[in-house]
């Protein structure tokens, strides 16, 4: 049966600012002449010129990264010790595979203003407004105004973000794997904080994230192209790297059609 996919993810690059200064990431590009001598570990003296093509050895890459960098999946540890009452949290290692390669179902929010708080009830809402009833372990994808900011200088900042409320109504009814296009799940912080100093309720702060609390779940960020989907029909493929111990893991997540 043949297949179409459709790409996800965003780019691991120096210069399109997809984090805050203090975790972007760095990428030094090495062209084939600059790994001679690297090369010469293995076969001494050997020049540029010699390597079979005669333009050196090989192209490679130094990467400076966090585990949050590019599009990625955030295991339960991230948010906090625990999930599920009580019981130590899942690493990126430890996350069932099987949860990553379902149905994906894409709620879209970009009619949201950047900083909104999505509720239950817009959850709710937008799934009548598509037809579809959730299944346990499909994998919800959240398209916000941030997907098609890549790049912008303000990206942090843009897009709305998933309550407390609209993730344990995507958790009790067994979804274990979301995603969005935005920075984060949340709302961005800039307009959390704004909310916090007015309030003084810091249950506000990262109030999506720690749902995982009450049931462990991992979530995407950073996705991209969310735009190019319907609203359900597609397997989505989002394993990570298998990082060990770790909160997060790169992938290159992917919508795949039957056709």
């Amino acid at each position: 049966m043949p297949r179409r996919f459709v790409d996800l993810s965003i780019y691991l690059e120096n210069d399109v600012i997809t984090d805050p200064p203090f975790m972007r990431p760095k990428i030094t590009y090495q062209k084939h002449q600059e790994t001679v001598e690297e090369a010469n570990t293995f076969f001494p003296g050997v020049g540029a010129e010699e390597f079979p093509g005669g333009e050196g050895f090989a192209a490679a890459e130094f990467v400076t990264l966090s585990t949050h960098n590019g599009t990625h999946l955030d295991a339960p540890w991230h948010f906090h010790p625990t999930m599920d009452g009580g019981k130590p949290a899942m690493t990126i290692d430890e996350v069932p595979l099987d949860w990553c390669f379902r149905p994906g179902v894409k709620l879209d929010f970009r009619k949201f203003e950047d900083g909104y708080v999505v509720s239950a009830k817009d959850v709710e809402e937008e799934l009548d407004r598509i037809g579809y009833d959730l299944q346990p372990f499909d994998i919800v994808l959240v398209n916000t105004r941030a997907g098609q900011a890549v790049g912008d200088p303000n990206f942090v900042n843009i897009g709305c973000g998933m309550g407390y409320e609209a993730t344990m109504y995507l958790l009790e009814r067994g979804v274990r794997l979301t995603g969005t296009d935005a920075w984060s799940w949340d709302a961005p912080f800039s307009y959390t904080a704004k909310k916090v100093a007015e309030t003084g309720d810091k249950s506000l702060i990262w109030e999506g994230h720690k749902a995982g609390r009450d049931i462990g779940y991992c979530h995407l960020e950073k996705l991209h192209n969310l735009e190019a989907l319907p609203p359900f029909g597609y397997m989505v493929s989002c394993f990570p790297h298998k990082v060990k111990g770790g909160s997060a893991g790169w992938t290159r997540a992917v919508a795949i059609f039957d056709e």
